[in-house]
């Protein structure tokens, strides 16, 4: 079992079995990192390494859309870039679970290249609230393809 499955099994089982109730507010809780993910997409396009900072904790990883290990120094660093290959990056939607101090975050963005070119990335981000702070510990991203609109009848 990988440390992320243990964490999110521990955040269940405190919640499902020992009854433990967060010492949170649930709607801030969910307002925080349904605006936190909002600024993470956007820092993509402009560069604010601020946010990914803040965000991202210390122990985290991510798999980028090309199977790749990332960690918070190498996201720090390519957000500086980011200015460079992204014209914008926008959030499309995110669903938001709460496992006691765990937050499991889903979602999408679309996303424009420099270039012209367009595209969509589609997400798992978990979140761990720990000293009263949530920070995400891993991330898995992929690029999916674009809706197309359905054909008129």
């Amino acid at each position: 079992m990988c440390k992320i499955d243990i964490v999110i099994v521990a955040g269940l089982l405190c919640a499902a079995i020992s009854g433990c109730k967060p010492s949170y507010d649930h709607k801030e809780a969910e307002l925080y990192i349904r605006d936190s993910e909002k600024e993470w997409a956007e820092s993509v396009a402009n560069g604010d390494v601020t946010v990914i900072q803040r965000i991202l904790a210390e122990d985290f990883v991510g798999v980028d859309p090309k199977g790749q290990l990332y960690d918070k120094a190498k996201m720090v660093s390519e957000t500086a870039d980011a200015q460079k290959y992204f014209a914008s990056n926008h959030l499309d939607n995110v669903k938001i679970r709460f496992y006691g101090n765990t937050a499991i975050a889903q979602g999408s963005e679309s996303w424009e290249r420099r270039g012209g070119e367009r595209g969509r990335f589609v997400w798992t981000d978990t979140w761990l609230r720990r000293t009263g702070q949530w920070q995400i510990v891993a991330a898995e991203d992929l690029i999916a393809p674009q809706p197309t609109a359905s054909p008129a009848p």
